[in-house]
């Protein structure tokens, strides 16, 4: 059974997550540490995936500036999408040739992951086989969008828990006009622990992939990333 490492970061910067997830998977590749997933909550941020249109950003240069709102094009599949407080962004770094070697098949486990872990707080929730992501009825409630470079994965999901919906109000989500956004907290009238949604997601993740899941807290990725090399002001930086 494979083992793959997780730990939940926080609150994090997104370019400084993007860049970690770019140095883990270098090593993943020279098998220098085991495939990890990293939890964490973004800045408020919209990320423009490699087939996005900017037509999709409604904001401009102004409103961006004065609601604190960075916006990053990125190496990633789909369109625009939303990351900030209160939302879980989950970045599986993990090799396929442990696995299988089919990325539609990712997509639909990354998929039944949030499924499984939205029933374990009574929603119901769907694929569509029209598109990406997690869906309650016509609301999305979790959007998707990797890479995969020589068959290692980068990038990945974004539940909306708590995540105050407004701010995709401001773009056209995934590039899909005719339908909108939901969260856990919309959905149930209540705030939710991240906490426990990390809890189960990562019980999830263990029951799809068939895998062991390793928690790292914050001491044990500190010293992980000393051992690899990832020097600490760099670490620092991620959670600011």
């Amino acid at each position: 059974m494979n083992e793959v490492l997780a730990t939940y970061l926080g609150r994090t910067k997104f370019e400084n997550t993007w860049k970690l997830q770019k140095e883990l998977l270098s090593l993943i590749e020279k098998k220098h540490i085991k495939d990890i997933i990293l939890l964490n909550e973004h800045e408020h941020v919209y990320t423009i995936g490699k087939t996005g249109s900017e037509n999709h950003l409604l904001a401009n240069n102004q409103e961006l500036r004065s609601r604190g709102i960075e916006v990053f094009f990125i190496d990633r599949g789909g369109d625009i999408t939303y990351h900030g407080p209160g939302q879980l962004v989950g970045y599986p770094i993990i090799d396929l040739n442990r696995y299988y070697l089919d990325i539609h098949r990712y997509l639909r486990d990354l998929e039944q992951i949030i499924i499984l872990t939205l029933k374990d707080f009574n929603i119901i929730a769907k694929h569509d086989p029209n598109f990406t992501g997690v869906w309650i009825n016509n609301n999305k409630i979790a959007a998707i969008g990797v890479k995969v470079y020589r068959w290692i994965t980068m990038h990945g999901f974004a539940l909306n828990v708590n995540t105050d919906l407004s701010y995709f109000d401001r773009i056209i989500p995934c590039g899909i006009f005719h339908k909108g956004v939901t969260s856990m907290q919309s959905l149930l009238n209540r705030e939710i622990n991240m906490i426990d949604v990390v809890s189960k997601l990562l019980k999830n993740f263990e029951l799809v992939f068939n895998c062991k899941i390793s928690y790292l807290n914050d001491k044990d990725f500190i010293n992980l990333i000393n051992k690899i090399n990832i020097r600490n002001d760099e670490w620092s930086q991620v959670k600011q």
